[in-house]
């Protein structure tokens, strides 16, 4: 089969769906309208551990407008079944309004509902709750850890003992939250024993499957929409309380029933990035060759749930090390339960492991990219297996070249700007490959222009975009006469938006459903004989334009509107299905990338600016560029808000988050965003999907933490071992 001429895939285009996100047709979930809807508005606890010993509602039912106020005296029981196909951590999830036990400051203890969103509210601040409360355990470092899980080869504690060069170090990190631009919301209306909600999730399948477990019903008879996402970075992974508030009211109301949280209740409403604590030890040769590194790792989760993420893979094979020792800690505390955020568990690792070989290569004297350089692994010492590619070295030496790392004085505190105190770093950064079974239906009409549908999400990255280049090139058809349509579990089943998984899953499953459809056409017309293409050889014929013709002879061809209304067909379809290879991997299949960074400190004031950061990435085939770009940006800006600005603060008195609002919870804005440049590497990883990707949007923000840091140290000789750092810290 000849292969397909490429013209959408690779070219920077614009967004598919820009216009109506600029204009503001494009409907997020609070924006959906729904017939007779009213108003719900949650009431939070106000203390951090205890019980429920009343709930007043006469002063809010009082109110006029308000319908309802619902909470665990009144509440119907849910039957809250098991649900393995979620994203639900091990544990038992929050079961709302079916007890009187508070977990954690915050929690959904009622809720009001009212024909006006402003009645509701007011209906909400007027219910009192009385509690029998206790002081709940929020401190990291003071409260005790589950048993750990573990990770080891070679004889770590030995090695450490003889090596020639040993470092040891702690790191902390702080809680932060996704706050993305869109908050919270879900409109949920039953019909009969349907229920149908409109929803902010990147994964419209792990909602369906959570609220039919809750509410007993079976998975089909819940229908999930979600056609645009205003942002999430992981905080839409999972069917939150809210989303079974919304319902449940819905179904007590018996009227549709729409619920938002507001940008205070997200703090302890939906997920975040637990905080870390690190302990690292490093053992090495005078040379900088690695000998042996120990991990010592605690976490935080909630106490009804047991929340873990992938903190340790990374300190297992990104450097050649024959002496590897891991333990992981989760420290469970009343507060909600954490999940993934951008770059999970690698983000946190890579800060550890890139923090501790920039000591290292100051201790020694070498430079830190060089360093790594000289441990570099021939194959994934985790495993065995061979990496599918891996061009970190090639990642190091263009940014280094791009970077002019090479005018650098690798003297801390040598490089001055009038009072501004001069810094350059750099940081590796790995994030895996992750490839999980989709499907995508296609549909080809005798107008000649495509249908391409996946219950898939687009939180930003450009799903539309990026869908419909594939489909384009692998059908021939121009990019207008694509339509990709997502969101949807009436659609074919996707895995979650998340983990840089959507392109090498679902691309992969539209890429096989459009190349199905374009040899269904071709087909078709060799074996019609009033085709011009009649008797030739399938492989010979390739689309171009809506245009079947020989490879070699242009000229020789019909398109796809003549051939099908002559064959009387209304249209071709498929249903393309991706499944990654069973059986045991192959390959070790990770992105990787390599950041570099310049801030300017302020000798004085202790102000950190960041002047420029690039990134240069192994991600594989890029579909877009400009899309592409977006990711890469976005992802760094991020990492400048992890290593200076984010930090959720808690009074560990009653469990309150103090700054839950984006006036005292600081996130990068224009002023703090520098010039910023990302370079792909070209080429393809064909071991990890059909379509050759690597996955993009974590790895743009792994390893840009470390680099600020490592920056900030070189900057002012000194070395700061918790993030984000501030100014009161430099001084």
């Amino acid at each position: 089969m000849s292969p397909q001429p490429q013209s959408a895939v690779g070219a920077p285009l614009s967004r598919v769906d820009g216009r109506l996100k600029v204009t503001g047709k494009a409907k997020y979930a609070a924006e959906h309208h729904v017939d007779t809807v009213v108003h719900a508005v949650v009431v939070d606890s106000s203390v951090g551990r205890g019980r429920i010993t009343g709930v007043d509602t006469r002063a809010a039912l009082a109110q006029p407008g308000v319908l309802k106020v619902i909470s665990h005296l009144n509440a119907p029981k849910l039957a809250y079944r098991e649900n393995g196909s979620s994203n639900n951590p091990p544990g038992e999830r929050l079961h709302v309004f079916q007890d009187d036990k508070v977990h954690f400051h915050g929690q959904p203890v009622a809720v009001v509902l009212a024909t006006t969103l402003e009645a509701a509210q007011h209906g909400a601040s007027l219910v009192q709750v009385r509690y029998d409360a206790e002081r709940p355990s929020t401190d990291l470092a003071r409260a005790p850890a589950h048993d750990p899980v573990t990770y080891a080869r070679g004889d770590a504690d030995k090695a450490m003992r003889s090596a020639a060069v040993r470092l040891e170090m702690t790191y902390r990190t702080a809680r932060t939250h996704q706050n993305a631009m869109e908050p919270h919301a879900t409109i949920a209306r039953w019909d009969g024993n349907r229920l149908t909600v409109w929803d902010k999730t990147q994964w419209v399948g792990g909602t369906q499957t959570e609220l039919a477990a809750v509410f007993g019903i079976p998975r089909d008879a819940v229908r999930v929409i979600s056609p645009f996402v205003g942002g999430a970075f992981g905080s839409g992974l999972r069917a939150w309380p809210h989303v079974t508030i919304a319902a449940l009211a819905a179904r007590v109301a018996g009227r549709p029933v729409k619920l938002a949280l507001t940008r205070r209740q997200m703090y302890f409403g939906t997920g975040y990035r637990p905080a870390y604590e690190c302990g690292v030890r490093l053992g090495s040769d005078r040379r900088g060759r690695l000998t042996a590194m120990v991990h010592d790792i605690k976490a935080e989760t909630s106490t009804y749930e047991d929340f873990q993420e992938d903190v340790l893979a990374a300190g297992q094979m990104l450097y050649s090390m024959p002496n590897v020792r891991q333990a992981y800690r989760r420290v469970p505390l009343d507060v909600n339960t954490p999940l993934y955020m951008r770059g999970p568990g690698f983000a946190t690792a890579a800060h550890v492991i890139e923090s501790a070989m920039d000591e290292l290569a100051h201790h020694l004297g070498i430079d830190p990219v060089e360093l790594r350089r000289r441990n570099e692994p021939a194959a994934d010492e985790s495993t065995g297996l061979p990496f599918s590619t891996r061009r970190l070295r090639e990642c190091y030496t263009t940014g280094a070249r791009e970077f002019g790392w090479q005018r650098r004085n690798p003297e801390p505190r040598s490089t001055r700007d009038g009072d501004w105190l001069i810094g350059t770093g750099m940081a590796a950064g790995v994030y895996e490959t992750v490839r999980k079974a989709a499907k995508a239906r296609v549909r080809l009409d005798a107008d000649g222009t495509a249908l391409v549908e996946a219950a898939t999400s687009d939180m930003g990255p450009g799903t539309y975009t990026s869908m419909t280049q594939v489909a384009a090139d692998a059908l021939g058809l121009a990019l207008r006469n694509v339509t990709f349509r997502l969101g949807d579990t009436l659609m074919p089943p996707t895995p979650p938006h998340s983990g840089s998984m959507t392109m090498a899953s679902v691309g992969s499953a539209v890429q096989a459903g459009s190349d199905t459809v374009r040899r269904q056409a071709i087909k078709l017309a060799v074996e019609d004989v009033r085709s011009p293409l009649h008797g030739a050889n399938p492989g010979d014929v390739v689309v171009r334009g809506g245009r079947l013709h020989l490879k070699d002879n242009p000229a020789r061809g019909e398109t796809y509107q003549r051939l099908l209304s002559r064959n009387e067909r209304t249209h071709l379809e498929t249903v393309g299905s991706f499944e990654p290879p069973s059986g045991p991997e192959r390959f070790s299949l990770y992105a990787y990338g390599a950041t570099f960074a310049e801030v300017a400190v302020d000798a004085r004031l202790g102000l950190v600016r960041v002047r420029r950061v690039l990134g240069v990435y192994d991600a594989g085939r890029i579909i877009s560029p400009k899309l592409a770009d977006s990711q890469a940006l976005g992802g760094i800006v991020g990492g400048i808000g992890t290593a200076l600005l984010e930090h959720t603060v808690t009074d560990h008195r009653d469990g309150r988050i103090v700054n839950a609002n984006l006036a005292d919870y600081l996130v990068p804005v224009n002023a703090d965003v520098p010039d910023l440049r990302a370079i792909y590497l070209e080429g393809e990883d064909r071991e990890a999907d059909p379509i050759g990707v690597k996955g993009l949007g974590e790895l743009v923000h792994i390893g840009v933490a470390p680099a600020l840091t490592n920056a900030v140290f070189h900057a002012t000789g000194r070395r700061i071992r918790e993030l984000p750092i501030t100014a009161e810290v430099l001084l």
